[in-house]
């Protein structure tokens, strides 16, 4: 198991709530922190490396600068799973991509500048998988909900 140490525990509780939006995030971080700016990459590569950290970026609406979206579910052989998920994967605008128990067991969300654009997407999963079984389901209502973990 990671221990982290209090600098640790501030970092992660200021990332995830963003960083700062100047030219130097990992500077101002620092200064915050009263640390190096090279402390500051090199906790946060730690805790990337470690598996704490996932990602590093930003977050935005999509749909208000114009993106199409839409979550996925293929039938895939389980003999194909990782085949069929480095395919998906390879796409550019894929950001999720997980299994679930169901009929339809691995499921991905993909967004695209236009519609066709997305639907073009869609259509190369489905050339290059070999999966014709492919569910398209855009959301109809969106909810967002932020999370915030306190790291104590």
């Amino acid at each position: 198991m990671t221990m982290f140490d209090q600098t640790d525990r501030d970092l992660l509780n200021i990332v995830q709530s963003g960083l700062p939006v100047v030219a130097d995030p990992y500077r101002a971080l620092a200064e915050e922190l009263h640390v190096t700016e090279e402390e500051i990459i090199r906790r946060l590569g730690h805790l990337k490396e470690a598996g704490i950290i996932r990602r590093l970026g930003a977050v935005f609406d999509s749909r208000r600068v114009g993106y199409k979206g839409t979550l996925c579910a293929l039938k895939v052989p389980p003999e194909r799973i990782s085949e069929v998920a480095a395919v998906i994967n390879s796409f550019r605008g894929v950001t999720h991509n997980y299994l679930r128990d169901h009929e339809f067991n691995m499921w991905f969300t993909v967004l695209a500048e236009s519609r066709d654009k997305l639907d073009q997407t869609i259509e190369n999963i489905r050339e290059q998988t070999g999966i014709k079984e492919l569910l398209s389901l855009p959301a109809e209502k969106v909810f967002k909900i932020g999370v915030h973990f306190q790291i104590t």
